[in-house]
């Protein structure tokens, strides 16, 4: 198969042998942007979709250097933790010019800890999800690159596991904000008083895990980072008439990380 296009928002296709036709396409109130999940981009999606013609590395790789920018450290190494956030990782050690290292090797029958309906299967997850490579970091100042941190409980495994293993140093650095509220429009998203980012610890996050330091990227630099090629894309329309009418018609759903919702919720 080849990638033709997007389905916009809103449009119902027919495929057949013979062609792609639209058949309707439901149209969009007056002003109202459209709120594409931001979180397909950070974490749910694979990195080789297309969104909003760019595709998911790219973005993720921006959002990294984005992080660089926000959040640099004194360290050795940069690495991932695999594998959601490897493109973000690969931005952060190319922006800030450290090497970028692998330090876990991932167990790859098992599966998303993220998902897992408890507490105990998580970090029992965690415990069969990653090995280290200890050659690669022993001595070291690590910087760990993750794509969320939604619960607290399946990172901190991880940096006890670094630090056993020679790690001199561990600090993490998270490529998108913090998630604080529930979602309401289908992804499985914990409540709010499960999310970390909403706990007392939160205030001492460093401590609670057991890193050096953390650091989360700004939802502004998410939001830049996500729509940076898609302004870029829209500015070099040669129909000045078509660009002025799409102006302003990018949004993205960032309800997880702000609490706004794109529509009214009803209770």
């Amino acid at each position: 198969c080849r990638y033709y296009r997007e389905v916009l928002p809103g449009e119902i296709v027919k495929i057949s042998r013979y062609e792609v036709q639209t058949l309707d396409v439901v149209p969009r109130p007056e002003g109202d942007p459209s709120a594409f999940c931001i979180f397909e981009y950070v974490y749910f999606a694979r990195p080789d979709s297309i969104f909003e013609g760019q595709m998911v590395y790219s973005v993720r790789k921006r959002c990294g250097q984005q992080l660089a920018i926000e959040a640099p450290v004194e360290a050795d190494l940069v690495s991932t933790v695999p594998e959601s956030a490897t493109p973000a990782a690969l931005g952060y050690a190319q922006k800030c010019g450290l090497p970028y290292v692998e330090v876990l090797c991932k167990n790859r029958y098992v599966g998303r800890t993220f998902i897992q309906p408890n507490m105990r299967l998580r970090q029992l997850g965690v415990a069969k999800k990653f090995g280290v490579l200890s050659d690669n970091f022993k001595g070291k100042r690590v910087v760990i690159i993750d794509d969320s941190i939604v619960r607290g409980n399946t990172i901190s495994p991880i940096i006890k596991l670094l630090r056993e293993s020679g790690a001199k140093e561990v600090h993490i650095r998270v490529a998108s904000p913090p998630i604080k509220f529930p979602c309401y429009m289908g992804i499985n998203i914990p409540t709010k008083e499960e999310l970390i980012a909403n706990r007392p610890e939160f205030h001492d996050l460093a401590n609670y895990i057991g890193a050096d330091s953390v650091v989360y990227l700004s939802v502004e630099g998410l939001v830049s980072s996500v729509q940076e090629s898609i302004k870029a894309r829209q500015e070099s329309e040669n129909n000045l008439k078509t660009q002025k009418s799409r102006a302003g018609k990018i949004g993205h759903c960032t309800a997880c990380l702000t609490g706004e919702y794109p529509v009214e919720l009803e209770w």
